[in-house]
């Protein structure tokens, strides 16, 4: 079994994150799913929890995110998050996760990670409003290994074709710090400070797009508040992240 070093993942970040509690689990119906409740039940303590395999992990609108031990890197940070507006939370999510693991990854709006055109990593954020607080979930799954492409809109990319041999603890061991200081910086300036670093990994600016409501056009960035910014034959539209599912034309 691999070594998943939690107590110096713990040590490393009290002086960020004191009382942080972390954990791996064999098996669970999804990272996210599991600290969502345990919020709801009163455990606001900042979480970090990784699930080797996931039954019913789930993306962005629904869609399934299943893993296998080995062949994919999920986990759930959760923590009280004290923000007056939430917009582009998932993109400075991504931007950090794409900083950390190679130059050449780009990002999908809104919270998609690409190598080479593919998907290799998604992002999904939750939140539990419990009495005065508001926790979030902050899940993150990236693909180790291989995987197959069917049943998948997306064809996948996986992360040893850009960092050869490696493995869900030494992924983890590189994003994890980075992202609770991503966290911190957004609770304290908001999207404004991640934009110009999320649009020097825009996959989709200048990039022909059609959006599930059928308008298309050309994604052309994103506003301060993370917005996705369409150029359309109606003019510029300001899509928002709960509106539509956004894919590159061919």
């Amino acid at each position: 079994m691999q070594d998943w070093p939690c107590a110096s993942w713990v040590e490393q970040l009290a002086p960020e994150l004191p009382g942080l509690h972390a954990q791996v689990l064999p098996e669970v119906d999804s990272s996210n799913s599991e600290l969502m409740r345990r919020a709801r039940n009163g455990d606001l303590r900042p979480q970090l929890l990784v699930a080797l395999a996931q039954s019913a992990g789930r993306g962005r609108m629904g869609r399934s995110w299943v893993s296998q031990p080995g062949d994919a890197l999920t986990f759930s940070l959760g923590l009280p998050l004290h923000l007056s507006d939430w917009s582009g939370l998932s993109l400075a999510v991504g931007l950090s996760v794409a900083q950390s693991l190679h130059p050449a990854i780009q990002l999908k709006w809104p919270n998609d990670l690409w190598w080479c055109q593919r998907k290799l990593a998604g992002i999904l954020i939750e939140t539990a409003n419990v009495g005065t607080q508001r926790y979030a979930v902050i899940g993150v799954g990236i693909n180790l290994k291989e995987r197959d492409a069917q049943g998948l809109s997306t064809p996948p990319a996986w992360l040893q074709e850009a960092r050869h041999g490696i493995d869900g603890p030494q992924a983890l061991g590189l994003v994890l710090a980075p992202l609770v200081r991503t966290l911190q910086r957004f609770e304290r300036e908001g999207f404004a400070a991640f934009r110009d670093g999320f649009s020097a990994r825009d996959g989709l600016r200048d990039r022909a797009v059609s959006l599930s409501d059928g308008t298309r056009g050309t994604a052309c960035g994103v506003t301060e508040s993370g917005a996705l910014l369409v150029h359309t034959a109606a003019g510029v539209q300001t899509v928002a992240s709960s509106e539509v599912s956004v894919r590159p034309q061919p």
